[in-house]
């Protein structure tokens, strides 16, 4: 429980940062990482029909889910720092960061 707290706000202070870089800069221009490109194209070789718009949480942390999303996570081990934190996600994209539509993936 303590350390899914610290990941916790470690991803709070994130998502603060991260929300203020995507809501003042096209986020055509903005790249997170050296390697966006890349986390984008596994991401969508390892989850094809994953809806990203309006997320369903048992498709984020059922047991099958959690088969898939650690190897995902693992490819990117020295590559992206903090590769396996835990992040805050908005489960309806177009709806603001509020405790109903956030959950914790970690």
């Amino acid at each position: 429980p303590r350390v899914e707290l610290a990941w916790a706000m470690k991803a709070h202070q994130h998502a603060q940062v991260y929300f203020n870089l995507i809501s003042s800069v096209d986020p055509k221009f903005l790249n997170l990482t050296k390697v966006d490109d890349q986390i984008y194209d596994e991401f969508r070789k390892t989850f094809r029909d994953l809806k990203i718009d309006v997320l369903d949480p048992e498709e984020l942390k059922s047991e099958p889910a959690k088969a898939k999303w650690r190897p995902f996570c693992l490819r990117f081990e020295g590559v992206v720092e903090d590769f396996n934190y835990g992040t805050l996600l908005r489960l309806d994209s177009r709806r603001e960061y509020t405790e109903e539509n956030t959950i914790f993936g970690g």
